[in-house]
């Protein structure tokens, strides 16, 4: 099949990892990729430092504000405001299962209230010419998957929405933390792409256990999409190979040319005040496999935190991987 390009690959939002710093690094990897924010809520956007919460760096884009929310009117504001930002896109959060959004009534306790979120959606589509999308699980706890997700799409589908991102994963609210729901419950590609042949001209992107460029490919057989995670954020050096591999760019991966390309706003954020270590927290993973990695995130993690520390330090961390013979 040939894949909606513009949901052809994607970094899926992790809250508290993929933050500004952490958009720039992956822009400066892969030109082409859909970036999206951390999820905010809509309430704080609206009653919030908006500056602070939908600001970022005209580079980032194509870039997605993911929101969380169950409120109609609210939703709409947030995503107005999120256009008036210059947004590409908002997206709805309808599989994060954290207690907090729980005690918010959002995220994947919002799969077993699927005319709620068709409210939301409408309200939201009405209100901008920016796309509004879904990113949902399978279904939630005990639910039956198949059931659930049909269902949930469906309801959607008929308010309008055509892009779905899928988390091929039920999400256990009652018995497993965040951390465990990315792991224990068992991936189901096939309830997906049973899904996708359900509603063909729904975009259908695949989220969930994706690790290489060559899964990536398998699922781009079936889907009009993927979208990584922790993969991404854990070993970035594989977004360098994104462009030329997805997109038909031509370029070869270039970690080195795409550290040059993030060098100047790296300078520009330490002139700014901002910490070196809230750059490169977000780059340890990036020489995953490579000689020299261990010493450099090692250098890194021991000087990076350090009251004064600059560019020197992260040239120094580099050089670890940059003199070893035969890589670069």
């Amino acid at each position: 099949m040939q894949p909606n390009q513009p949901y052809r690959f994607s970094v899926a939002p992790m809250m508290d990892w993929t933050d500004r710093h952490c958009r720039m690094f992956h822009r400066a990897l892969s030109q082409k990729a859909r970036l999206y924010t951390e999820m905010v809520t809509a309430d704080a956007v609206i009653h919030g430092d908006r500056d602070r919460l939908l600001g970022y760096h005209p580079d980032e884009h194509p870039l997605v504000l993911q929101l969380g929310g169950s409120d109609p009117a609210k939703m709409r504001q947030a995503a107005i405001l999120a256009s008036e930002y210059g947004y590409a896109e908002v997206n709805i959060n309808c599989g994060c299962p954290s207690d907090r959004v729980q005690a918010g009534a959002f995220g994947a306790c919002l799969m077993r209230a699927p005319q709620r979120v068709a409210a939301c959606y409408r309200a939201m589509a009405e209100a901008v010419d920016i796309p509004v999308t879904v990113k949902c699980r399978l279904g939630v706890d005990k639910d039956d998957p198949r059931t659930s997700l049909f269902t949930f799409v469906r309801t959607l589908a008929e308010a309008g929405c055509t892009v779905f991102i899928v988390h091929a994963r039920k999400a256990w609210l009652k018995g497993l933390s965040p951390k465990e729901n990315r792991d224990i419950p068992p991936l189901d590609y096939d309830l997906v792409a049973d899904l996708k042949q359900a509603w063909p001209k729904l975009s259908i992107i695949l989220n969930g256990g994706l690790d290489s460029i060559d899964a990536c490919h398998q699922a781009l057989q079936s889907f009009d999409g993927v979208m990584l995670g922790r993969a991404a954020y854990q070993a970035p050096g594989l977004l360098s190979k994104v462009d030329s591999a997805f997109f038909d760019t031509g370029h070869a991966p270039d970690i080195m040319a795409a550290l040059a390309r993030y060098r100047p706003y790296m300078q520009s954020q330490l002139a700014a005040g901002v910490n070196l270590h809230a750059m490169t927290r977000h780059m340890l993973g990036l020489f995953a496999g490579l000689p020299g990695a261990r010493a450099y995130r090692r250098y890194i993690s021991e000087n990076a935190t350090r009251p004064g520390a600059d560019l020197a330090v992260f040239d120094e961390a580099v050089g670890y991987v940059r003199c070893s013979e035969g890589v670069f």
